[in-house]
């Protein structure tokens, strides 16, 4: 299989390449973190890329969407990574609308994913108990009561959640991993109580705490513990390609700074020792395009080693980007790390992207442990 984009996705990668370079440049970012902006992110800007059908890819045709994909979701967010646009792509699109397409309930896929697909709903997945990614460490207890669930327990690093709507809350409801199902818990319900972060990339995250959280059975997901591994799965390689993005544009940066910066009437680029260590980078960039792409094929065509190009594709992006974001800084000498250069956004979304979801180290652990190691 020829590891390359059809006509109708190279074109969908040109469009969004003209959208985030006209509508949202690095620099939009750097106003909305100067301002403070108590959303993080512009609504009308969002508003423009749901017009675009950005939100409604992965969505299937007789659910509002557009069944383009996620290699087509992945250009989109590879592309996002160049500029750092703020927006509920990878929280509502990514993570939530996957979770209903695979755990949801009829009913909710008819109801929930049209508004997902038109922007009229913003929804959060709330799983991570810790600071380190750990899909079976859910403490959070679902306990059935009649024809209702209580819930409790806390939430963190749940993106955008401070904007949600709605949130997909992990809970448990017995001992095992069969007891680990999903929740949808309005925002205005009693006894739920979010707290706004923000985080080193200025994005949006937040705390959220539940006592005593009432709910309906209809409410409760259908699916459970084995679709939500695969939605770890799906995002891990959605992060893939936006960390991708960012490598891309920090290297392009890069070496047009070493063409320019002279030193000795020379330009910098010529000097030996430059040139082999941004070898590395491009070769490493080349590496992580064959990776990202088949990863994100193996999810539209279903491949049973998706667990596997999953963790090779977050593990694989995670050491590149840190390479690339690294290097940038280090060969723009003592500007690079200056609020004056652009580098400090790279680096810093680039550290939060490789820790969520699992860093290098957890998923180089799973690959091996997945090929039995």
């Amino acid at each position: 299989m020829a590891l390359v984009l059809n006509e109708e996705q190279v074109l969908l990668k040109s469009s969004a390449v003209d959208f985030f370079n006209s509508k949202a440049p690095l620099e939009a970012f750097r106003k909305l973190r100067d301002e403070n902006n108590p959303v993080g992110f512009d609504r009308s800007l969002y508003a423009e890329m749901v017009e675009l059908g950005f939100a409604g890819l992965i969505i299937p045709e007789n659910r509002g969407g557009f069944d383009f994909g996620y290699v087509a979701l992945g250009q989109i967010l590879e592309v996002n990574g160049r500029t750092l646009a703020a927006s509920p792509l990878i929280s509502s699109v990514l993570l939530s609308a996957t979770v209903l397409n695979l755990a949801g309930t009829e009913e909710q896929k008819s109801t929930l994913l049209p508004l997902i697909a038109s922007g009229e709903l913003l929804l959060s997945l709330a799983h991570e108990e810790n600071t380190l990614h750990n899909p079976t460490r859910v403490n959070c207890t679902a306990t059935k009561e009649g024809e209702h669930y209580k819930l409790n327990g806390s939430k963190v690093f749940v993106l955008d959640v401070h904007v949600a709507n709605k949130i997909i809350v992990v809970a448990r409801t017995s001992e095992g991993n069969e007891g680990i199902r999903l929740f949808l818990v309005d925002v205005q319900s009693p006894g739920l109580s979010i707290h706004r972060t923000q985080m080193l990339d200025n994005r949006n995250a937040g705390n959220i705490s539940l006592e005593h959280v009432i709910i309906s059975e209809s409410d409760k997901l259908a699916g459970g513990f084995d679709e939500l591994c695969r939605v770890y799965d799906i995002a891990a390689i959605g992060l893939a390609a936006e960390m991708l993005g960012i490598a891309q544009e920090a290297f392009e940066r890069t070496i047009s700074y070493l063409k320019e910066r002279k030193q000795f009437g020379v330009s910098i680029g010529s000097f030996q020792a430059l040139q082999h260590r941004a070898a590395k980078m491009f070769i490493e960039i080349e590496l992580s395009k064959s990776v990202v792409i088949k990863a994100l094929t193996a999810i539209d065509e279903n491949w049973v080693n998706l667990s596997e190009l999953a963790s090779l594709a977050k593990s694989k992006l995670g050491q590149t980007v840190k390479l690339v974001t690294n290097e940038a800084i280090q060969m723009h000498g003592g500007i690079g790390m200056t609020d004056d250069m652009d580098f400090g956004f790279f680096i810093k979304r680039a550290r939060v992207l490789q820790q969520t979801m699992g860093d290098y180290n957890y998923h180089l652990d799973r690959y091996a442990s997945l090929n039995g190691y």
